[in-house]
């Protein structure tokens, strides 16, 4: 009886190409020989892995060597159990060397390590498989089926451990960012949680508490079904605030620290919080709540610019700061003066509402027109020239302008000690007017 390994000639199938189980083209008669010599195998093949891959040498860990032999006897007698009956259930192999790469990623080793150890393993096999099918003077084309079988078996419990690997490394970081969005919690919780459990939590999130943060409250975007931007540095705790994107950025004021968030957050709107200690962490997100009301509109782009960067033609606006690739964030400590107005707006418009009358009197078109002037004067210095440019006209025309100003008020308007407070006002006042 011819067999499938003695018929090699050319056009065999064999030769046509690779099987995915090679292990069928083999004789399960073969298998025969090669189980008895299963026993004698095991102690070479663990003891080249420890020799030969130092991560898993380790002297006098009895414990650890019984779970090398115990994965090695248990490949070793599913290959042959394969060529006597292909059939046979993957069930029990599959999961010994899931678990191995499970247990792997759970003690931080690189699954490298693994895959290098079976590797050695597998040619320490196929040495002793090739010596022992030369011995017994078994064909030369059998004893390459055994290697194609062999690599490919190889391969089925690589990706086996690799799955393993795969999940632990998601379940752990899956429990990572729990332990990560709890401490974000912790830090903003209101009132204030102990230091010693936030020290722990942070301890337990693999997150240290930096000398100083920021907190960051995005805009929720449409069609983003609640969830937070994507690639942000991993140097960041994510969560909600209110259903808001929020992030707490460590150490916010290094060098290039807003830049690079800002290219990360292309399409979105945010604003930062004052730089505080870590124990303070609840007023930066106060802060920042407040200044995203300021924050300009997302912009619109065209659909074949989104991939570009959605945020064009926003850097260098009064209200945000964005890159041409990049999001819009409004920093909270660049608008000190509105939101300060935010805090105290109905005294202001009372206070606003009394003290700029005149420019009431003058009507609508007229009253914003010469509030602008004043504001932009007193923030120039009152230089003509200066508050020309911002108001795009000429300065004889902002001179012309101020000069009606001093008639229309009872009081110097350039006294230094009422700029502060009229620049307060003048800003409420033509805010509400421009909305209305």
């Amino acid at each position: 009886m011819t067999t499938a390994y003695e018929d090699a000639h050319a056009g065999s199938p064999v030769l046509d190409g690779l099987s995915e189980e090679p292990w069928r083209d083999v004789p399960a008669e073969e298998a025969r020989w090669m189980r008895p010599r299963l026993p004698d195998l095991l102690g070479p093949m663990v003891q080249g892995v420890l020799r030969h891959v130092p991560e898993y040498d380790r002297p006098g860990d009895a414990a650890y060597v019984r779970v090398a032999e115990a994965a090695v006897a248990h490949a070793m007698e599913h290959f042959v159990q394969m060529i006597a009956d292909p059939d046979a259930s993957w069930k029990e192999v599959y999961q010994v060397f899931f678990d191995v790469g499970y247990g792997e990623a759970v003690e931080g080793r690189s699954l490298e390590h693994l895959q290098n150890a079976m590797r050695v393993a597998s040619r320490l096999a196929w040495r002793h498989l090739a010596v022992e099918a030369d011995r017994l003077g078994r064909p030369r084309a059998l004893v390459s089926l055994l290697a194609e079988a062999n690599f490919a078996y190889l391969d089925a419990l690589a990706s086996a451990a690799a799955h393993g690997y795969a999940r632990a490394r998601e379940k752990a970081a899956g429990e990572r960012e729990q332990r990560r969005g709890r401490l974000l919690t912790l830090l903003l919780s209101d009132p204030a949680t102990p230091p010693e459990v936030v020290g722990e939590q942070s301890a337990r999130a693999g997150w240290p508490l930096p000398r100083r943060l920021a907190v960051i409250v995005l805009r929720p975007r449409p069609g983003s079904g609640g969830e937070g931007p994507a690639g942000l540095p991993p140097s960041l705790l994510t969560g909600l605030d209110h259903g808001r994107p929020c992030l707490v950025m460590p150490d916010p004021d290094g060098p290039g620290r807003m830049e690079e968030l800002t290219a990360t957050l292309a399409g979105w709107t945010g604003a930062v919080g004052p730089s505080v200690p870590a124990d303070q962490a609840r007023t930066s997100l106060q802060w920042a709540r407040r200044a995203l009301e300021l924050a300009p509109a997302a912009p619109a782009a065209p659909a074949r610019d989104r991939a570009a960067g959605r945020a064009r033609g926003n850097a260098g606006t009064p209200s945000g700061r964005g890159s041409r690739r990049g999001g819009v964030l409004v920093r909270a400590e660049e608008h000190l003066p509105e939101l300060l107005l935010q805090e105290g707006g109905s005294l202001a418009a009372l206070v606003a509402a009394r003290r700029l009358a005149p420019l009431e009197a003058a009507g609508p078109r007229q009253g914003v027109r010469l509030a602008e002037t004043l504001l932009e004067c007193m923030k120039h210095g009152f230089n003509a020239t200066g508050a020309a440019e911002v108001l795009c006209v000429h300065p004889q025309t902002v001179r012309y302008r101020l000069a009606q100003l001093h008639e229309m008020f009872a009081f110097d308007i350039e006294d230094p000690d009422l700029r502060l407070e009229m620049m307060l006002l003048l800003s409420t006042w033509i805010r509400a007017r421009s909305s209305s």
